[in-house]
C-alpha cells in the first residue's frame, strides 16, 4: 500500500515537470543563469533575502541598514524584466505548491483540526 503513495507522488512529479509553469520557471531561471551579471544580481539578492530570513527565524530583530539593504535589492531586481519575471513565476509556483500541501495534508488537518475545537 505504501509503495502506491510514491507511485503517486513520481506521477505528481512527472506532472509538475510538464506543467507550463514548471516550464517557464525553467526557462526563466536558464536565461538568468546564462547571463553573468544576471546570476550575480540574483545571487546577491537571494544571499541578502536567506540572511534575513534565517536572522528573524532566530528571533532576532533586522537592523535598518539591513533593511534598507534589502529595500535596495528588490528595486534593483526590479528594474531587471528577466530576473522580475522568474521572481512572478515563482511566487506562481509557490502558490501551486501549497495548494498540493493543503490538499496532502486536509486528511490531517481534519483529524487533528478537529480536536482542537
Amino acid at each position: 500500500m505504501l509503495s502506491n503513495f510514491y507511485d503517486k507522488a513520481y506521477e505528481l512529479e512527472k506532472a509538475f515537470r510538464e506543467s507550463d509553469d514548471f516550464k517557464t520557471l525553467k526557462e526563466l531561471s536558464d536565461k538568468v543563469n546564462a547571463d553573468p551579471a544576471s546570476k550575480q544580481l540574483f545571487d546577491s539578492f537571494r544571499s541578502v533575502q536567506m540572511e534575513l530570513q534565517q536572522k528573524q527565524m532566530s528571533g532576532q530583530q533586522l537592523t535598518e541598514e539591513e533593511i534598507t539593504k534589502a529595500q535596495q535589492q528588490v528595486e534593483l531586481i526590479r528594474q531587471h524584466e528577466v530576473i522580475g519575471k522568474l521572481m512572478e513565476q515563482e511566487q506562481r509556483v509557490s502558490m501551486v505548491i501549497n495548494d498540493i500541501n493543503k490538499i496532502i495534508l486536509k486528511p490531517l488537518e481534519e483529524i487533528y483540526g478537529n480536536e482542537q475545537k
